[in-house]
C-alpha cells in the first residue's frame, strides 16, 4: 500500500491541524474536541450528546434551516458524533466548497446560541432515541456492561443520558459545557482532500481566530476494579451475553498486542476462533464478536453473543475454552504471521475510506498529538511476539478478572 504523509501544524492559539493530501474531487473536514461524556459532572449525564444535537440548531447569524442547508444545498453532508472521550463535528463535500464548510463548522462550534424552542424539540428527539435504545437489548447490554465495569465513574455512564437528566437540561447548561470544553488547545481540525495545506491554514486562522485558549481539561481517572456476574430479564426473543473485563489504555505498550489478540479471538474475519467454533462448528450463534476499546488510562475487552436459551451455556463453555487456550498455549509462528497479515489488511481497508481516515487522523492527534505512518503501524504490529500475546491473555483473560452480563428472555 502506498505510504501516506499526514502533516501536523500547531497554530499560535494552541489549536492543532492535521492535514493529508489526497487526489479526489471530494474533501473531508472535522473539528475534534475533548468533550465526550467522560467530562460530564454529576447530574450532567447525556449533556455532551445533547450538545451534539443542539449545536446544529442555530448560531448568532444562522437559524436551524440555514445551518442544515448550507452544505446540503451544494451536495455536501454535515454530521456529528459523541463518544466517551470526544465530540466531533464533520463534513464531506466537493473540494470547491472547502471554505464554505470551514466557515460553517467554525460558526456552529464557536457561535451556537441554543434557541429555547429548539432545545425543547430536541429533548423529545433524544428521549425517543433513549426509548429506541432501551427497546434494543442487543445494544443496551454493551452500555450496561460498561456501567457495571466502570461503576461510580463517568466512563460508566450512558452517552445518551437518562430521561430525567435530558429533561432537565437548560440553555445555560449547554452554554457552560460549550465554553468549558470548546477552546483552541482542546481541539483538533483534520482535513483530507485535494486542497493545498497553506490555503486550509489560512481559512482556519480566519474563521477560528476568536477561539480562546484556556489549557487542557483535567479528567478524573478511573482507579477502581470490579468483577461481576449478573443475569437480568431484558431480552425479547433471544438471550444476549457480554463477557469481558479490563484492558490496556491508550498509553500502554500492550495496546497493539491487545488489538491483535481480540482480533484473533473474535474479530470481523470469518476465520476468527469464536466464529469458527461457536458459529461454524456448532451453529450456536449467528451474532458473535469480540472488541477492544481503549480509553486514556484504561480500556476494556468484550465478547458479545446472541443465541437461543438452550445454547447459552454451551456457547459460554466454548468461549471460556478458547480464552483458556489463548492463556495456556503459545501461538505458532505460522498462525501469528497469518493473524498479523490479517490485521494489517483490515487497517489498510479501513484507510480506503477518506472520511474514516479524516476522523482517525483527528482522533490520533487529539489523543496522542501524533500520527503513525502505515510503515510505523505495521512495524509495531510485527514487533508483537507469541510470548507477548500469551502474556497479555494471561493478564486480562484470567478467570478471576472476567466479568459477565446476561440478558435472559423476559417471559
Amino acid at each position: 500500500m502506498e505510504e501516506w504523509q499526514p502533516e501536523i501544524f500547531n497554530l499560535p492559539n494552541g489549536m492543532r491541524f492535521v492535514y493529508l493530501h489526497t487526489i479526489s474531487p471530494v474533501a473531508h473536514l472535522g473539528v475534534h474536541v475533548l468533550a465526550g461524556s467522560r467530562y460530564e459532572e454529576k447530574n450532567e449525564e447525556g449533556l455532551a450528546h445533547f450538545l451534539e444535537h443542539c449545536i446544529f440548531k442555530g448560531t448568532n447569524k444562522r437559524k436551524t434551516f440555514h445551518v442544515l442547508s448550507r452544505l446540503d444545498s451544494v451536495g455536501g453532508e454535515l454530521n456529528a458524533y459523541t463518544s466517551k472521550e470526544e465530540m466531533v463535528v464533520y463534513a464531506s463535500f466537493v473540494k470547491n466548497h472547502t471554505e464554505r464548510a470551514m466557515e460553517l463548522l467554525a460558526d456552529i462550534t464557536l457561535n451556537a446560541n441554543f434557541p429555547e424552542k429548539e432545545i425543547e424539540k430536541e429533548k423529545e428527539i433524544v428521549l425517543d432515541e433513549i426509548n429506541s435504545y432501551l427497546d434494543s437489548p442487543g445494544e443496551k447490554i454493551f452500555d450496561d456492561f460498561e456501567s457495571y465495569l466502570f461503576q461510580g465513574h463517568a466512563l460508566g455512564t450512558n452517552i445518551l443520558g437518562t430521561p430525567e437528566t435530558v429533561s432537565a437540561f437548560t440553555k445555560k447548561d449547554l452554554q457552560i459545557y460549550l465554553e468549558k470544553h470548546f477552546h483552541a488547545d482542546n481541539m483538533v481540525i483534520s482535513f483530507v482532500g485535494n486542497v493545498p495545506a497553506p490555503k486550509i491554514l489560512k481559512w482556519i486562522e480566519k474563521y477560528f481566530a476568536n477561539c480562546p485558549k484556556r489549557g487542557k481539561e483535567h479528567i478524573r481517572e478511573f482507579k477502581g476494579s470490579y468483577q461481576f456476574r449478573k443475569i437480568e430479564k431484558e431480552a425479547n426473543y433471544q438471550v444476549h451475553a457480554v463477557v469481558g473485563g479490563y484492558a490496556p489504555g491508550y498509553d500502554e505498550e500492550d495496546r497493539k498486542g491487545m488489538f491483535l489478540l481480540t482480533n484473533i479471538l473474535g474479530g470481523p474475519a470469518l476465520n476468527s476462533k469464536l466464529n469458527l467454533s461457536i458459529r461454524e462448528k456448532y451453529g450456536y450463534s449467528y451474532n458473535i464478536e469480540s472488541s477492544y476499546t481503549p480509553y486514556g488510562e484504561i480500556g476494556f475487552w468484550s465478547v458479545y453473543l446472541g443465541t437461543d436459551t438452550k445454547y447459552l451455556k454451551k456457547s459460554l463453555n466454548v468461549l471460556h475454552k478458547e480464552l483458556a487456550n489463548l492463556r495456556d498455549k503459545e501461538l505458532s509462528a505460522k498462525y501469528l504471521k497469518m493473524a498479523k497479515d490479517q490485521y494489517k489488511g483490515h487497517m489498510a481497508l479501513a484507510m480506503e475510506s477518506h472520511s474514516g481516515l479524516m476522523l482517525s487522523l483527528g482522533k490520533s492527534v487529539l489523543l496522542f498529538n501524533q500520527v503513525d505512518s502505515i510503515f510505523e503501524m505495521n512495524e509495531s504490529i510485527e514487533k508483537v511476539t507469541a510470548t507477548d500475546i500469551q502474556r497479555i491473555a494471561n493478564a486480562y483473560f484470567s478467570e478471576d478478572k472476567i466479568s459477565e452480563l446476561i440478558f435472559e428472555i423476559n417471559e
